[in-house]
């Protein structure tokens, strides 16, 4: 049990009627928001790579949901372009939001089955694809979750597998940079599309998942187990910044954290993000290699 007090609780609006797609809905911060969103009155689509799971999840969040909203469990594996893309051609109907909250953390050294480094390959490419493929269909609002790890090393986006200086954490700190990034420059062009959907980005503080768990140092996972023991905020707390970008009246491009103990802890709401995650030039160039990359163009 974590020493430190929590948050007040968020208050979501009605959302009867609408529906979301949460990426790895199946454990932490991302069944945690299906859970709130359901008990909201909202249908929640739960992409998962393993359905077996996700039904597992489903059956947890249907017996809390005191017949508010409602789930349905899709396969989706976001180090496979493949399984991106069959995700998004068998979309049909308006989707009121998409949550990108999936992420691999600190994993050892791999590669996706495109050949991309694994963590920016999942973290980021995964949900670039997977977003540019389902815009067409949203209404409302894509927020995707970084992480108060994207303040370290730089991002080149001409390097994107991390080849010069690779580390579990450099490559995840690029990866939720790239997060930023991409907000950053999709938010931009749906404006200048005139498109009512807005980009906003969120990040958990710390909290307590599976996440930690996959570090490729045996060290670090027991010194971050400890962490959740004593310092993590509960995940139904960790979800809120991204609930609340997901469902508040925000601009685009608003980064959602914690907003105390310098962003580990405390209510949601606007927190700041280091100069590079605000660096225009970056963040379209990064567009243009993953488009490059992973040959999903913007579709407006």
């Amino acid at each position: 049990m974590p020493l430190l007090p929590s948050a007040p609780p968020l208050v979501l609006p009605d959302l009867t009627g609408s529906t979301y797609v949460v990426t790895g809905a199946n454990s932490g911060l991302g069944l945690e928001s299906t859970r709130a969103l359901v008990a909201a009155g909202a249908h929640v689509v739960m992409a998962v790579r393993d359905p077996g799971r996700g039904e597992q999840a489903a059956a947890q969040v249907a017996a809390g949901a005191a017949g508010a909203g409602s789930t349905e469990v899709r396969a989706l594996d976001l180090a496979d372009l493949a399984s991106v893309r069959a995700f998004a051609d068998a979309w049909e109907g308006p989707l009121t939001g998409l949550l990108c909250n999936a992420g691999i953390m600190m994993t050892p050294q791999g590669r996706t089955k495109d050949g991309f480094e694994l963590q920016v390959g999942t973290n980021h490419l995964g949900h670039f694809a997977l977003t540019n493929l389902l815009l067409p269909h949203v209404t409302d609002r894509v927020v995707v979750v970084s992480s108060l790890l994207h303040r370290g090393p730089q991002l080149d986006p001409d390097d994107l597998d991390v080849t010069r200086g690779w580390s579990p954490t450099r490559a995840y700190q690029v990866s939720k940079l790239a997060n930023l990034l991409f907000v950053l420059e999709l938010d931009r062009r749906l404006v200048a599309a005139g498109s009512p959907v807005r980009a906003l980005a969120a990040h958990p503080g710390y909290a307590a998942t599976h996440l930690q768990s996959h570090h490729a140092s045996r060290f670090a996972v027991a010194a971050m187990s400890l962490g959740n023991l004593v310092l993590a905020t509960p995940a139904a707390e960790g979800a809120r910044p991204s609930l609340l970008a997901l469902t508040a009246d925000l601009p685009g491009n608003t980064f959602v954290g914690p907003t105390r103990l310098g962003g580990f802890r405390g209510a949601p709401g606007p927190v700041g993000r280091s100069p590079q995650a605000l660096d225009t030039a970056t963040a379209t160039r990064l567009w243009d290699v993953s488009e490059e990359r992973t040959g999903v163009h913007w579709p407006l």
